[in-house]
Order: C-alpha cells, then sequence, then structure tokens
C-alpha cells in the first residue's frame, strides 16, 4: 500500500496554506515533480505519491534520492510536504495514501494525478498481466483516488479552496501503444465524469494532454523528429505542464470545468 517519508516536512502551521495532492512524483525530471515544485511556489503545501519498483522496471532505474530533494526543494519554498511510497495497483492505497496526507497536512483542497503505468506494446504483443496492471493504474486507481477525495471534501464554506479542484495528465497514445493509451483514455472518461457527477461537492475536473515531454525515455532521434514536428521548435518541459496546472488550481481557473485540455505547442500529429 503505502509508506511516508517526512524528511521534507516544512515548518509553516498547519493551515496557513492549501493542501494538494500530486501523485506520480518520483523522479526530479518527471512531469509531477514540476508540477509540485510549481504548486508550492505558488502557495500550497503538498504532497506527494511514487513507487519506487516501477522505476526499477524502467530504462531509467531506482533514483530514490530524487524523492528527499524533491522534498528539499518543495521545503525550501515554504511548503509542507509529505511523501507517501503509494502502489496504486493495491485497492487499499488510495485510502491510505489520503488518511497520510490528511493525519500529517491536513484536508486536501485539490488533487492532481500525473502517476502512469507505461510499458509500449501492440495489439498482438500486449500480455494480458500488462494491460490488467496498466488499467489498474492508470484508469482504476485514478477512480478510486476521485472518489476517496471526494468523500473526504469539507462543506464549501470550511475549505481552503473552492471549488476543490481534480486534474488528471493524459495521452492521445494509440497505435503500438495499446494498455497505455487504452487505459488513459478510460482516465479520461473517469475524470470528466467527476465534473458533472461531483457538481453538488463544488468540484471542478480537467484532463490535460501535456503531448511528448522527455523525461528520460526518448532517444536523440526520437527527440529530433518531435521537435521538428512542433511549431515552436523544441519539446514541452515539466514547466510547460506545470504552468497550466498552477492557472486550473489558482482563483482565475476555477470556470474552466470539464474539459480535455491540449498544452503541446501545437505538435502535429
Amino acid at each position: 500500500m503505502g509508506t511516508t517519508d517526512n524528511a521534507g516536512a516544512g515548518t509553516s502551521a498547519a493551515g496557513n496554506r492549501p493542501v494538494v495532492l500530486v501523485t506520480g512524483a518520483g523522479r526530479l525530471v518527471g512531469i509531477a515533480a514540476g508540477i509540485a515544485t510549481r504548486l508550492a511556489q505558488d502557495g500550497w503545501d503538498v504532497a506527494t505519491t511514487h513507487w519506487t519498483p516501477y522505476d526499477s522496471r524502467m530504462p531509467w532505474g531506482e533514483q530514490p534520492e530524487d524523492v528527499a530533494e524533491l522534498g528539499s526543494r518543495l521545503k525550501a519554498t515554504g511548503a509542507r510536504t509529505v511523501a507517501v511510497n503509494a502502489d496504486l495497483t493495491d485497492v487499499r492505497t488510495p485510502e491510505t495514501v489520503f488518511d497520510a496526507v490528511n493525519e500529517q497536512l491536513g484536508p486536501v483542497s485539490a488533487l492532481v494525478m500525473s502517476h502512469a503505468e507505461s510499458v509500449d506494446s501492440d495489439l498482438l504483443s500486449t500480455t494480458v498481466e500488462s494491460f490488467d496492471r496498466h488499467f489498474a493504474v492508470n484508469a482504476r486507481a485514478t477512480w478510486l483516488l476521485v472518489r476517496e477525495f471526494a468523500r473526504r471534501l469539507a462543506e464549501p464554506g470550511d475549505r481552503a479552496v473552492d471549488p476543490a479542484r481534480i486534474v488528471a495528465l493524459t495521452s492521445d497514445h494509440t497505435t503500438f501503444n495499446l494498455p497505455y493509451g487504452a487505459s488513459k483514455g478510460a482516465l479520461d472518461r473517469i475524470v470528466l465524469a467527476a465534473a458533472r457527477e461531483l457538481a453538488h461537492l463544488r468540484v471542478t475536473a480537467n484532463v490535460i494532454n501535456p503531448g511528448p515531454v522527455d523525461t528520460g525515455w526518448m532517444d536523440t532521434e526520437l527527440r529530433e523528429e518531435l521537435r521538428l514536428k512542433t511549431p515552436l521548435g523544441r519539446l514541452g518541459s515539466p514547466k510547460d505542464t506545470a504552468a497550466l496546472v498552477s492557472f486550473l488550481l489558482s482563483p482565475d481557473g476555477g470556470w474552466i470545468n470539464g474539459q480535455h485540455l491540449f498544452s503541446d505547442g501545437g505538435i502535429q500529429s
């Protein structure tokens, strides 16, 4: 399920800053770490999740020092922070994550989901095990996190942020990426449904497609190919995605709801 790491906890008094939970923040080069850093600079206390065994299966390998370093960077902004090692294939994990965050930082006012299982395979090569794992992490865990967030929301008049906010990162991958693309499509439907079904709780819910962001998975050839397809002549960065998340969680972003947004520099498909 999940364990917590308070090494990066700051000293600001509880209640001075709203609390956001950002999932998938296991590496400093990742989009989630960029989002967490930006939101801490914006004045949020930031809880994060990560899952080290996933990184160990990826080409970049485990980078356990990144979690502690991210905590230190968040603390440097004045934010309180807690990191939870969370296995999102376990249906009990969302509840234990929210328990840990609530105990350490207080009630969560915004949920930003940047976690993902992402292993390329096509229609013929995908295994049932891989398919099920992708849907467990990318779709089922998203639903359970949204549900847990909604169950714990305070009344609007008692909140640090109103309306409460949900943001999830998605993808439009289809060919040669069956389990990832299909499970991200399911994520879209779950999150956009929240914009309507949680209206009585005064919640906004939006999905962001950040396009291809090089967080260690691109080789030189692919990086150049994608750069040339982007009108602005560069690849997207975690800071680009973080800027849009920052807006959606700001007072000015409170009217954006139920939207599938692209923040990809206009890349050609």
